[in-house]
């Protein structure tokens, strides 16, 4: 993506089913458990480079021991800060008596980190609210053991006032206006809820104090805690939570916008937001990774009993599509063939673009994520030119001459890397006109490829968010070269809608696709529909989110897919180049093609998975005509 954004989070949790001296005895060392759950969060680092954390819960430790350790740091190498930390205190031990070092009894009564249950998670934020208190995991403490909450999650909440509401009526009173904060003290009521009804269920029966702390633990309900903790939550999630006693869960949204992928032997249970994380850390294969199913939850009891219970009534899946196109890693083996389809289908329209003229055309993409996609779109050009051979060599009726011969075989689509991107360059610079000159160097480009006066470029770039960097760099550096067109080409449709599911997508004004629609409005002189969606969308403020509509689409209704593309182009085109600019953009229909299984397209489409997001928009709207550089949700 030219255009960087923040986006998506990711978890790990890892529950050890055999004790610790089982890892010790087969792996060799008893942090088997931390080891893997480094590697999971190595693994998944694309998803969260603001801050992370961990946190582990022990098993049966005596009253007046830590159970509980967490540990959170902030910025792009907190990973690596956080299990530093954590090796620090066991190398301490190594060192000073080695067999101590073995004795997996010893690590566990009396090292912190060293348990049964683990717990990491890697925070990309959506705004700019980065300390180390907005760092997951967070923790909800209390001296009885089976009301201690910890909880990680990859979400947002679009509907955080009502929730707020709702733990005001309850008689709480949360210290902020944050989704993370309404989640964490819901899922705490009903939590206490419930260790309070079985409290009161086994006095009446007589038992002791010691013995009902024991029963609480045995018979917590975690179905019924998250049902009623979930009952009115709009938004995408994937939450994972530790019970202080040992009982785990990870809970997914009704729609499945937000991924979570599990895997189980008789040694582990482990769940990651993305699937190769678990198929590297475990040398697992493909087909022994199942997905969390919409509006389920895994439970694993601290009996270690595993079960998928539904917590609320699955909607049709609206899985996102922008993790497949560019937030996912795309070693996923699915993900990879689908960013490769994603560029094959946009082929018919570049060889439109192009007049099917191959030998003027150089092939390239804008580093590094559209690469797959390029892949793509290699296999489509060279099938093309397969057939255009064939077609030419064995359907021609006359004879062929050795010229036209040898100029049909060698007929040899150019693919070459020509945008590289160099290491960010310091901003020192405070002038507007100085530092815009340093942002234009972000790119470089490759020399002595492209024929000046010749050549058409196309270049593949994975999706098209503000078109600031296309239009301030990368199009200024391509045309240094002399061509006569420069196409690029976006393997996702066009985002014209704010994202309200965790994804750094909240303003109207940062869509250079809105920013088309807009400058096309006012050019055909009907501003009078900018004025009448900005009236719906303040009607629709008082109403129940249930019956909202999407008012913003009237925005886009008036032009074709293609007007609007055009539009675009003559926006990112910079001031004093020589060469056309196009843009072309995958259609919705070959998104869905190319990604059967994630279908949802909210950012292109407009159509919302949950009611709360035909809200986030209008607010959104709204923000953008008053001038209010604001995102429409609540979010930590």
């Amino acid at each position: 993506m030219s255009d960087s954004i923040k986006h998506e989070c990711g978890i790990a949790l890892i529950r050890l089913l055999k004790p610790l001296s089982y890892y010790q005895e087969k792996y060799g060392t008893a942090l088997y458990g931390i080891n893997k759950l480094y590697l999971l969060m190595e693994k998944q680092h694309n998803r969260g480079q603001d801050g992370a954390g961990i946190a582990t819960i022990k098993f049966d430790v005596k009253p007046g021991n830590r159970y509980i350790s967490r540990y959170r740091a902030m910025g792009a190498s907190a990973v690596s800060e956080i299990f530093e930390y954590v090796q620090r205190k066991f190398a301490a031990v190594q060192q000073s008596d080695p067999e101590l070092f073995q004795d997996s009894h010893w690590l566990k009564e009396n090292m912190s980190f060293v348990g049964e249950v683990l717990l990491g998670h890697l925070r990309y934020g959506t705004h700019g609210k980065n300390s180390i208190e907005n760092c997951h995991p967070f923790l909800r403490q209390n001296n009885w053991m089976s009301r201690n909450l910890v909880i990680a999650g990859n979400f947002n909440m679009t509907n955080v006032d009502e929730l707020l509401e709702q733990l005001f009526e309850l008689g709480q009173h949360p210290k902020e206006q944050a989704d993370t904060i309404t989640v964490l003290e819901k899922i705490g009521h009903f939590l206490d809820t419930e260790n309070q009804e079985l409290f009161d269920k086994f006095k009446k029966e007589n038992y002791s104090n010691v013995e009902i702390s024991a029963l609480i633990a045995k018979n917590l309900d975690v179905a019924k805690i998250l049902r009623r903790s979930a009952k009115t939550w709009d938004g995408g999630y994937t939450i994972s939570g530790i019970f202080g006693h040992g009982d785990a869960f990870v809970m997914r949204d009704p729609a499945g916008i937000r991924p979570a992928y599990y895997y189980q032997d008789d040694e582990v249970m482990v769940v990651t937001s993305e699937r190769p994380a678990i198929q590297t850390a475990f040398n697992v294969k493909f087909d022994a990774i199942k997905e969390i199913k919409p509006g389920h939850a895994l439970i694993i009891k601290k009996d270690g009993t595993i079960t998928e219970e539904m917590f609320r009534e699955p909607v049709e899946k609206k899985a996102c599509s922008f993790e497949r196109i560019y937030f996912s890693r795309g070693s996923d083996t699915e993900i990879y063939k689908e960013r490769k389809e994603l560029g094959r289908l946009l082929c018919p329209a570049i060889l439109n673009a192009v007049s099917k003229n191959i030998k003027n055309t150089v092939f390239s993409f804008i580093p590094n994520t559209a690469e797959v996609a390029f892949y793509g779109v290699m296999d489509g050009i060279n099938a093309f030119v397969r057939k255009l051979q064939k077609d030419t060599l064995l359907k021609r009726a006359d004879k062929i001459s050795d010229g036209e011969l040898e100029d049909m075989l060698n007929i040899s689509p150019r693919f070459e890397k020509l945008n590289i991107k160099d290491a960010k360059l310091r901003t020192f610079i405070t002038q507007d006109a100085d530092r815009q000159d340093m942002v234009a160097h972000i790119y470089d480009t490759t020399y002595g490829v492209v024929k000046g006066g010749e050549d058409t470029i196309v270049a593949i770039d994975d999706s098209i968010v503000r078109g600031t960097t296309l239009k301030q760099s990368i199009l200024k550096i391509l045309d240094r070269l002399n061509p006569v067109k420069i196409i690029i080409v976006s393997s996702a449709p066009q985002i014209r809608y704010p994202d309200c599911y965790g994804i750094d997508m909240s303003r109207m004004g940062e869509f250079v696709a809105f920013e088309a629609a807009i400058s096309l409005l006012r050019k055909n002189g009907m501003n009078y529909i900018i004025d009448d969606v900005y009236q719906k969308c303040v009607e629709s403020l008082d109403m129940d989110k249930e019956v909202v509509e999407n008012h913003v689409k009237a925005i886009y209704e008036p032009f074709t897919y293609q007007e609007i593309s055009e539009e675009i182009a003559r926006i990112v085109t910079p001031i004093g180049i020589n060469a056309k600019v196009e843009v072309i953009y995958q259609t919705l229909e070959d998104l869905h093609i190319a990604c059967p299984k994630n279908k949802g397209d909210w950012y292109f489409s407009g159509n919302y998975p949950t009611p709360g997001g035909n809200k986030v928009v209008n607010r959104a709207f709204m923000n953008w005509v008053e001038g209010k550089n604001v995102r429409a949700y609540y979010s930590a």
